[in-house]
């Protein structure tokens, strides 16, 4: 019954690209979700909605792994998954999802 690992693994890489894209979205790069919906660049509230898909794909991906019991805590630091547990995104998560906030090691 190996489809065990495979469920696993495929949960994991999920997980990586759905933090990659909130990432992506905290730091205002381009995603998928800006060739889904090229006109809200021109609206203010774009950003923050960006952010908010992000971090729903984010957050429902974590469930899955949860519901499943895949570790998905490795790839973050203790103040993310504190976040991702209380899974309401505020500006404490937008301004300090990174360690420190003048890091450089923002998604490239």
């Amino acid at each position: 019954m190996g489809n065990g690992t495979i469920a696993e693994e495929y949960l994991l890489e999920k997980l990586t690209e759905a933090k990659i894209h909130f990432e992506r979205a905290l730091d205002c790069k381009h995603t998928d979700f800006d060739d889904l919906y090229p006109y809200m660049i021109e609206h203010p509230q774009f950003f923050w909605y960006k952010r908010y898909v992000a971090w729903s794909e984010l957050l429902t991906i974590v469930k899955l792994c949860r519901e499943l019991e895949v570790d998905w805590t490795a790839q973050f630091s203790s103040r993310q998954e504190e976040y991702i547990i209380g899974k309401v995104m505020s500006g404490k998560v937008l301004d300090y999802w990174y360690e420190t906030n003048d890091t450089k090691e923002h998604v490239g």
